[in-house]
């Protein structure tokens, strides 16, 4: 394959191919989970409690992933992780009993905080590097990794039974994307804290010792800042809200919007095809508006999308909610990623793993709250997450785009700036 000549799209591409990797990854285990379940024999509450032990590892493992970045740096950690995450679906397959399944399943998590950490590290210091957005794409290329992962099973599925053949297929995959990308991925990202960077420089200094306070020095794992907290609710709720779609639209549309069971599927459609779209533009709108406004302003629309659908009612209102919902709730995450990478590697860890914990919980409380209360409810639930959303994202006094903001002179971006607490 002919390398690219541009530093910027060689190291996109690069990147990318992470984000890609890691969606095809999760698919392609994902898809194949009847096959798993007939295989070990399980029940479907032992096939939740997998999927739920995944989750539970990244979540777990976040003060690990900072550490480990912070001693390794994120090109090794990728490299790493996404090498570790191509060979599970094999180990997956061989397993020979449930509990050896959860354990791998479990590692699984392990190794998706920490390349989904170390990867949007990675997209935030090429963002700053270059000067460019990137992000948006970026998460979009995620989306296309989880759609051909999800082809290949079907392909795989239809050609043969073998659970073997099919992950032995994906590693190769994996392995050969791994191989292209490693070498164009952005050599010793800093991933310090502006507080821990600034206390390295202090160090150099003869009374550097003084300066920094004897608690500080005993604790091992600092404690998250107000804004690293307030990144992670926004986070949290942002996957809260992107789950719901996917796992509760469908019903939605079948159980209170009445709809045929032909457009059932509908749902998840236009939610998926309108994030993705949103996610490709991303980056335009945050050079033209801003990283604060994009995410504040479309998380208020998918609220109001969302809970105008659930208070008309019906089918259309509801496609078009959910339409609404992706094109709002898209910019979340890629945005929250990039400030969080501006904190240091243990804002962007609990970041990561508060998003995982949205993932997890999230479709569970939904669950509960349309059983209590029935599909209008819950899906007024998700419309007020993404209400939380917008509220804790104008908590951060977001820097302005510096390709909108640069004076014409020489001086410093504006974008060079983290992220601060409003």
């Amino acid at each position: 394959m002919p390398r690219i000549q541009d530093e910027f799209r060689r190291a996109q591409v690069a990147i990318g191919a992470l984000f890609l990797l890691l969606g095809f990854q999760y698919a392609t285990w994902v898809s194949r989970l009847p096959a798993i379940k007939a295989r070990l024999g399980l029940s479907d509450s032992e096939v939740g409690l997998l999927l739920m032990a995944c989750g539970v590892g990244a979540a777990a493992s976040f003060p690990l992933v900072a550490t480990l970045m912070k001693k390794f740096g994120t090109r090794r950690m990728c490299v790493a992780s996404a090498g570790v995450l191509g060979l599970l679906p094999l180990a997956l397959g061989a397993a020979p009993d449930y509990p050896v399944a959860l354990v791998i399943v479990c590692c699984d998590g392990v190794g998706v905080a920490c390349l989904d950490v170390a990867m949007n590290a990675q997209g935030a210091e090429l963002e700053e590097r270059f000067d460019r957005r990137a992000m948006g794409k970026l998460h979009a290329t995620f989306s296309g990794g989880s759609l051909l992962g999800a082809l290949l099973a079907s392909a795989m599925n239809a050609a043969t039974s073998s659970l073997e053949a099919h992950f032995a297929v994906s590693a190769a995959l994996l392995l050969a994307v791994l191989a292209y990308a490693q070498h164009d991925l952005l050599p010793n990202v800093a991933t310090e804290s502006p507080a821990e960077a600034d206390a390295s420089a202090a160090a150099t200094a003869t009374e550097a010792v003084e300066r920094i306070p004897a608690e500080a020095k005993k604790r091992r794992f600092p404690l998250p800042t107000r804004i690293a907290l307030w990144m992670g609710l926004a986070m949290a709720f942002g996957t809260i809200v992107e789950g719901a779609m996917n796992d509760w639209s469908a019903l939605y549309l079948k159980n209170f919007a009445k709809a045929a069971a032909g457009l059932t599927p509908m749902g998840i459609a236009v939610f998926s095809i309108t994030m993705v779209v949103a996610r490709v533009c991303s980056d335009s709108w945050r050079k033209r508006w801003g990283d604060g406004r994009v995410v504040i302003l479309g998380s208020a629309l998918a609220c109001v999308g969302l809970a105008g659908a659930v208070l008309v009612g019906g089918v259309f209102p509801a496609l078009v909610g959910f339409g609404l919902v992706g094109l709002g709730i898209a910019s979340v995450t890629p945005c929250v990623y990039v400030a969080a990478a501006g904190q240091g590697a243990d804002a962007l860890a609990l970041v990561a793993a508060l998003g995982t914990v949205g993932l997890l919980a999230g479709p569970g409380v939904i669950g509960l709250i349309a059983g209590a209360g029935g599909l209008g409810w819950a899906m007024g639930a998700v419309a007020v997450a993404a209400a939380v959303v917008a509220a804790c994202t104008s908590r951060i006094s977001w820097v302005a785009s510096a390709a909108a903001t640069a004076p014409e002179s020489g001086s410093a971006a504006p974008d060079a700036l983290p992220a601060t607490a409003g």
